[in-house]
């Protein structure tokens, strides 16, 4: 019988979006997932307990893999922090550079390269789209996070965003709004598992940086994969940089800064590029080894 637990060397646990194995998003990363089936992953991704877990299969392509990701309760899409453990994984085996992964949003490239002596890896995420949510929608959401529409920024309006995955993206009009997360865990659960969604991305803009590029703050409740809340959400990362453009918040050219984890204990940095003439997104970060 296959053996189904974390608990096997073919597991390799890294942490995402940081250079500190305190800091970022834990994700577990299996380099060569040949012959295993759901029931083997999802049990994997349950025992490991992180929100999300990559499982690579070789292709006959050169550095070409499919990949699919698992978190304790179930299949996901896509997923950031576990595509760049996944690729950062890969270059400290086989070298730094270009990889491109098959997954089930579609086809992701992923560049590797050396930065300050550590790899860095950037995703470049499917075409993202974005679409109105309905004002009972809305209300149910901020009902479930014991938000009011006066907790709620200006802009980007409310928006379901996707780039990957379906994230509901929640701008706060403070930072102490978005500090303050006490959610109910079983009815926003019901409700994202209604709407299809991946993360509800609650977000609040800081100053910009000293080059003029904009900053946020991101948290990511994320009870349908069975976890509180993860620490950094590259795909939502993704799908916010998508509506941030479409809406007219930052510029068609644009280099974003997304702190998450900061709340919780675990703070990461992710970047997101966007390029003119180009609809899709790019979402860099360093990932680094835990501890067995």
């Amino acid at each position: 019988m296959a053996d189904t637990t974390a608990d096997t060397p073919d597991v390799l646990r890294y942490a995402a979006f940081t250079a500190d194995p305190a800091g970022g998003n834990p994700a577990g990363v299996v380099l060569d997932a040949t012959g295993w089936d759901d029931a083997r992953m999802l049990a994997t991704a349950a025992g490991l307990g992180y929100s999300e877990t990559a499982f690579a299969v070789p292709t006959e392509e050169e550095r070409t893999y499919r990949v699919r990701y698992f978190s304790p309760l179930a299949e996901v899409p896509f997923c950031g922090h576990a595509t760049v453990a996944a690729a950062v994984a890969l270059a400290r085996r086989d070298g730094a550079g270009e990889y491109l992964f098959h997954t089930p949003a579609g086809e992701v490239p992923v560049e590797v390269v050396e930065r300050d002596g550590a790899p860095y890896a950037t995703l470049t995420s499917v075409a993202p789209h974005s679409e109105p949510v309905a004002d009972a929608d809305l209300d149910e959401a901020l009902a479930a996070l014991d938000w009011s529409r006066a907790d709620l920024a200006e802009a980007p309006a409310p928006r379901i965003a996707f780039a990957g995955a379906r994230h509901l993206v929640l701008a706060a009009a403070t930072r102490e709004r978005l500090a303050d997360l006490a959610y109910d865990f079983e009815r926003l659960k019901a409700y994202m598992l209604r709407l299809d969604l991946t993360t509800v991305q609650l977000l609040w803009r800081d100053a910009d940086d000293a080059d003029g590029d904009p900053v946020f703050h991101a948290r990511d409740p994320f009870p349908v994969g069975g976890v509180v809340e993860d620490p950094a959400t590259g795909a939502a990362a993704a799908a916010f940089g998508g509506w941030a453009r479409e809406s007219g918040l930052v510029p068609e050219e644009s280099r974003l800064t997304l702190h998450q984890g900061a709340d919780m204990g675990r703070p990461g940095v992710l970047t997101v590029t966007l390029h003119a003439g180009d609809p899709r997104v790019r979402v860099s970060g360093t990932a680094v080894p835990l501890a067995e």
